[in-house]
């Protein structure tokens, strides 16, 4: 599997058999670059500007929005139904986390995840492969939150989004505060990185990814 950070809270998945995912698309007037890839799926966590751009995704994807279990190309998803915040979705609404299975391995991707999940909500995930979480704040979790979930799901790999970056003008904090005191933690000087089901660490890793320019 290859996975690829586009920017935000956007990834490109290509798994063993060739199915392309792209999760929470954003519009390239955030920053980043236009998504330059075709998709046969596309996640979509929760419906703001930069995380729906769903037009700006090449080919005819099948669109999925909200949490209900099923299976597109092979690839089972389904999703948790969580908040953009801390008051229950009053302020920001509500937030799906979706849950990706294929190739061997789970992938939770957290979307815009505004507070820490109660125990139960947590324990819905199951046993993570792979988390991506949002660390930056002020619109979602921030490093210190982040690093709680991580100490209660215990990813194998753990890589940080929605973040500050040179080019996202937002009132966010960078990935500094969420790597600062863990121990394994591997800076990629690359957007992408490819992983199976064989050679995942055996205690959580941190990977922290270039956007692609």
């Amino acid at each position: 599997m290859r996975i690829e950070w586009l920017g935000h809270a956007c990834f490109f998945i290509e798994t063993k058999d060739g199915v392309r995912i792209i999760t929470d698309p954003y519009d390239p007037t955030l920053g980043y670059t236009p998504i330059p890839y075709e998709a046969d799926i596309v996640l979509v966590s929760h419906d703001h500007f930069d995380h729906n751009y769903v037009d700006g995704v090449k080919g005819k994807p099948h669109v999925v929005m909200t949490p209900e279990l099923r299976t597109v190309k092979g690839v089972s998803i389904s999703g948790v139904e969580l908040f953009h915040d801390k008051s229950g979705g009053r302020e920001r609404g509500k937030n799906i986390a979706f849950i990706i299975d294929t190739d061997g391995l789970r992938l939770v991707h957290l979307g815009d995840l505004g507070h820490v999940p109660s125990p139960a909500q947590l324990a819905s995930f199951g046993s993570v492969d792979i988390l991506f979480i949002p660390v930056g704040g002020f619109y979602t979790i921030d490093g210190a939150e982040a690093k709680k979930i991580l100490a209660e799901l215990k990813p194998k790999i753990a890589i940080p989004m929605h973040f500050k970056t040179p080019v996202l003008n937002f009132p966010i904090s960078g990935v500094e505060p969420f790597i600062s005191g863990l121990s394994n933690v591997e800076v990629l000087d690359r957007s992408w990185l490819e992983v199976d089901a064989y050679t995942l660490p055996k205690e959580t890793k941190v990977i922290v990814m270039q956007y692609r320019k």
